[in-house]
């Protein structure tokens, strides 16, 4: 009987020290990945604004749902196995800079995500950055220590890749 109480109590402890861990993280941060492709500034604005097409290729999406536009700009909703989540287009400059914004200010994170598509030599790159906050000291702790705040840059920016028939590429 004593082990299930220092196992208790050692679980306990786990779960306040992630939580006291998760109140000094910053509840803001930047993340930011670039890809490169042997593609043309425009197949890739193409690729990254075609939401009907992205659950053929983003590792993940399951499907979208779009909305009505706001703003005159595009919003829809991403279905993924950890739900779904509303976003909109705050910026949409072809071919070279589109900005997202999570669109619901009740989920325990949210941002933008910029994606900047520049030539190079060999076709273009995609830069994309996070603004992004985290306001559940928890998920603070994952997304810092166990996730990485990058974790899903690398896997679009990989997916993109992919559908190109390309080795991923990707880049500080």
């Amino acid at each position: 009987m004593r082990w299930m109480l220092w196992t208790f109590l050692v679980v306990v402890g786990i779960v306040l020290l992630v939580v006291a861990i998760g109140w000094l993280v910053p509840r803001d941060h930047v993340a930011t990945r670039i890809g490169r492709y042997r593609q043309s500034p425009e197949a890739i604005w193409t690729a990254i604004t075609d939401v009907d097409a992205m659950p053929l290729w983003r590792e993940g999406l399951k499907s979208v749902k779009k909305l009505p536009d706001r703003n005159g700009l595009p919003a829809h909703i991403e279905v993924t196995s950890m739900g779904e989540l509303p976003l909109e287009t705050v910026e949409m400059t072809p071919p070279r800079k589109l900005v997202g914004r999570i669109a619901d200010a009740k989920l325990p994170f949210g941002g933008t995500w910029t994606f900047e598509i520049a030539p190079a030599p060999d076709g273009a790159t995609l830069r994309i950055t996070e603004n992004g906050y985290i306001t559940n000291p928890v998920f603070r702790f994952m997304s810092r220590f166990v996730l990485g705040y990058t974790g899903e840059i690398d896997k679009y920016l990989r997916s993109l890749a992919k559908k190109f028939g390309e080795q991923p590429q990707i880049g500080a």
